[in-house]
């Protein structure tokens, strides 16, 4: 597992496109609190696959962080420290999409699944060494 590994690395690029996608809002006149939410549902959910795919695993098709990082911590116990993070975020994946949902995150919700995400994609990258 290597720096320049094309799959798992696009998956970690990607990862940090739904962080820019996040700071750039944030750094907007208006925010879309909604739209935070998600790309920081997503970037989390493309660095645990990431974190898989490093460890020759065919990521499974689910928007479970939750599940997805108990696949993780197979191969890095140490890995548990984001559990709330992802609990927390799991949510957005889906909800966060669509008006059926009559719920709106605030701002303070969106800061923090923000950080989160920001945590979850700092902590993979260490462990891939990217």
């Amino acid at each position: 597992m290597n720096g320049t590994d094309p799959v798992w690395q696009a998956w970690i690029t990607r990862a940090e496109n739904d962080l820019l996608n996040i700071r750039n809002n944030l750094a907007a006149k208006v925010t879309p609190w909604d739209t935070v939410c998600f790309h920081a549902q997503q970037a989390a959910e493309k660095a645990l696959k990431a974190f898989l795919v490093a460890r020759g695993e065919t990521p499974p098709h689910t928007h479970d962080l939750v599940f997805l990082l108990s696949q993780c911590e197979t191969y890095d116990a140490t890995l548990g420290n984001l559990a709330q993070g992802c609990e927390q975020l799991t949510y957005y994946g889906v909800h966060s999409r669509y008006p059926d949902d009559i719920y709106e995150p605030q701002e303070s919700e969106a800061r923090e699944l923000a950080r989160l995400a920001e945590e979850i994609v700092a902590s993979v990258r260490l462990r891939l060494g990217a």
